[in-house]
């Protein structure tokens, strides 16, 4: 098991909060819980200063899932928020730092349907109400071989779920990105590469397994916009475009919901889209992943490991399924 508490975190492994260029507007009182500690210990008072509104949050405690943390390197900050997929911005990796300032995350709404005995659209106040949140972090890959190790914070998905009671014909979770071309430039697109909007899905299981985040927030802070702002999902055994962001629907169904790049490539992105050294993309050997920050003399290429090394944790989900071709 890969173990390292946010406490044990120097302060010479986090970057500095000034390398954050584009800002954004404050996150209201929803996101300060009552009854969550103060920010982030480990942080000195230079570095606290936000660029997006502190977070409140408790440490990870006896009750988290295993696996939740690692020893490796923290990613600097600069890497993280400018280095990003957002098409719904552009296709160029820092097309979501240049523009996704343009998107308002205030008021913020999830409408949580389908398959559950209590349906209904929640405001993001409402969807945290009576969560504790925790820092965790994660080995987060992408299919473009390129990796980062983030301090999110957010709680599991299971905690909301629980609230709304799936019902036993829920088999899966669907979730939506928010739409909105005048404030998503990459919506506007006349390409017709994707079908807006950005669609994802999980399986129950998957979704309920204590792994599987919603982020508000990463650093000590809010989440910026073009890391997902203001809630996104992170499942770190999966390769990075399962991580849907900036959602507001939530759809418990009995069938296997649609997702966006399987539309595109059925053959090349399959719906679990687990990391597996294993299975290469047509175009591309995954053996290797290229761990940010990395430059042209120092490409920081580094063997990928099985469900990004949370083999021990997630591996029974698939038990007797054939990953070659369930991938």
């Amino acid at each position: 098991m890969l173990i390292r508490k946010p406490s044990d975190i120097p302060s010479s492994e986090i970057t500095s909060e000034s390398s954050y260029l584009r800002r954004r507007e404050l996150m209201g009182k929803a996101i300060l819980l009552a009854g969550a500690c103060s920010i982030a210990p480990h942080l000195s008072a230079e570095e606290a200063k936000p660029s997006g509104k502190a977070l409140a949050y408790t440490k990870a405690g006896p009750g988290s899932a295993p696996g939740a943390f690692t020893d490796e390197p923290l990613t600097p900050l600069k890497d993280i928020t400018h280095y990003n997929n957002f098409f719904e911005f552009g296709p160029n990796k820092g097309d979501p730092a240049e523009y996704a300032g343009a998107m308002k995350t205030e008021p913020w709404s999830v409408t949580i349907e389908g398959e559950v005995e209590k349906p209904g659209t929640y405001t993001l106040e409402d969807v945290l109400k009576g969560m504790t949140l925790e820092e965790r972090i994660y080995r987060l890959r992408c299919v473009e071989a390129w990796s980062m190790v983030i301090p999110w914070i957010g709680f599991p998905l299971s905690r909301l779920l629980e609230r709304v009671r799936p019902t036993s014909r829920g088999k899966y979770v669907a979730f939506t990105t928010l739409y909105a071309p005048e404030q998503m430039r990459g919506q506007r697109s006349s390409t017709g590469l994707i079908d807006w909007p950005y669609v994802e899905g999980l399986r129950i299981d998957e979704a309920m397994h204590p792994l599987t985040l919603l982020s508000v927030g990463m650093y000590g802070h809010v989440l910026p916009n073009q890391d997902g702002a203001p809630i996104r999902l992170v499942v770190p055994w999966k390769y990075g475009f399962k991580s849907i962001k900036s959602i507001v629907r939530i759809r418990l169904q009995e069938q296997v919901p649609p997702t966006s790049w399987n539309r595109i490539a059925p053959n090349e992105y399959g719906f679990y889209s687990n990391v597996n050294p294993q299975v290469d993309h047509p175009r591309w050997s995954q053996k290797m992943e290229r761990r940010l920050p990395s430059s042209l003399f120092n490409p920081n290429r580094i063997p990928t490991k099985l469900f990004n090394g949370y083999a021990d944790q997630v591996a029974s989900l698939y038990s007797g399924m054939d990953l070659r071709r369930y991938y």
